[in-house]
């Protein structure tokens, strides 16, 4: 396990802070009573939380060609179709992955495929789960043309703790399967919108894992 860079900064300053009052309270309190270790504790603890939450655990990623991989670790708590209006412009499955706050954060690319579109949209910071939010919340969206031209979405949205989405997807950019696409902090969920032939894998409550849990196969594509 290691701790991403998008959080190592925090972590650092955050150690201080509590090293900090820590020596103040040694050098001020001349008699510790069990709020004062409790205090500390507790402090120490929260240190602790916010040091986990940028954790990235050593994985052995699934590699799949013919599947799309999840892109964060969570549970699936949208499966429907609905009409993705910003890139692939098409009726599609849309796949939500709701992340709660002791799950990793980091966000993968679920397939082999070319950045065609990234856009970054500010927004308000409502429960990830709630249905609407992947349109009303602060959010990106990555548009990825697969291999085999196929068109598919990757969303991240924040939530009601989130304050900052990490991206980094840059339009005309070759990428891979399981390579880091960024970073969501403190929050949320990320929305996977796919074409409706291909064959969904999981269902509603189901605990997926970034570059591990599978989540479609990848259909040919329909001829018109």
């Amino acid at each position: 396990m290691y701790f991403h860079k998008e959080g190592r900064k925090l972590i650092g300053v955050t150690f201080l802070i509590w090293l900090a009052i820590f020596g103040a309270m040694v050098f001020l309190v001349h008699h510790w009573t069990l709020f004062h270790g409790l205090f500390i504790a507790i402090l120490f603890a929260l240190w602790v939380a916010v040091s986990l939450f940028f954790r990235i655990p050593r994985r052995v990623f699934t590699d799949d060609s013919q599947r799309l991989i999840s892109p964060a670790d969570g549970t699936i708590v949208t499966i429907e179709e609905v009409f993705e209006k910003e890139y692939i412009k098409d009726e599609c499955i849309q796949m939500s992955v709701f992340m709660y706050g002791t799950d990793v954060h980091v966000n993968r690319y679920p397939c082999d495929g070319t950045i065609e579109y990234y856009k970054y949209h500010k927004g308000n910071y409502f429960v990830a789960s709630y249905p609407k939010s992947s349109d009303l919340n602060e959010r990106t969206t990555v548009g990825l043309r697969l291999p085999d031209g196929q068109k598919i979405v990757v969303r991240q949205v924040a939530g009601t703790m989130a304050r900052r989405i990490v991206c980094y997807a840059r339009e005309g950019e070759e990428v891979k399967q399981n390579q880091e696409m960024g970073f969501i902090k403190f929050g949320s969920r990320v929305d996977i919108f796919v074409p409706k032939h291909f064959a969904i894998e999981v269902g509603l409550q189901d605990k997926v894992k970034n570059g591990i849990s599978p989540l479609c196969s990848i259909q040919p594509p329909v001829k018109q």
